[in-house]
């Protein structure tokens, strides 16, 4: 396994004290404490390294890992849960932009290569700062816990509106 010691797995370790569990996928393994809301197919979840506050994924439930692989039905909920993901982060965070992006294999920078998944990351002008750049680290002012208490009533109000 590639991602066995990724930053992913080391989290998991932490969390459960588990080192010697293996870990297939972390978003298979994704418990609801990161999900925001559940559709048909896939689901949107928090990321647990964010680049910015509102740092989203949406997850296909199955583990595909192209965009060929997926179903209709799984690429339809994609599309859907992406665009809410996009009026959520609007609504909450008011960017001034936001990356939307997928990376399909490990030379087109995906973390996770068998899993296919959406990121969302909300931007501002001037939000890469020195700390990235020359500490490699990242400042983020909210916590994940907060940033899931804006998101989530929002996620269930969209997916009210769509029922």
């Amino acid at each position: 396994m590639e991602h066995l010691w990724s930053p992913w797995r080391l989290a998991y370790v932490t969390a459960t004290g588990s080192p010697g569990t293996s870990v297939d996928c972390i978003f298979c393994e994704a418990g609801d404490g990161l999900i925001l809301v559940r559709g048909r197919s896939c689901y949107v979840i928090l990321n647990l390294y964010p680049y910015n506050n509102g740092h989203l994924m949406v997850v296909p439930n199955r583990h595909v890992g192209t965009l060929r692989a997926a179903t209709a039905e799984e690429l339809s909920d994609l599309m859907r849960l992406t665009r809410h993901a996009e009026i959520a982060l609007t609504e909450a965070y008011t960017p001034q932009g936001i990356n939307v992006g997928m990376n399909l294999g490990r030379p087109a920078g995906a973390g996770i290569v068998d899993h296919l998944h959406v990121h969302l990351v909300p931007r501002w002008t001037g939000d890469t700062n020195f700390m990235s750049v020359v500490g490699n680290v990242r400042v983020l002012p909210e916590d994940l816990g907060e940033t899931a208490k804006r998101l989530r009533p929002i996620f269930e109000r969209l997916a009210k509106d769509d029922a």
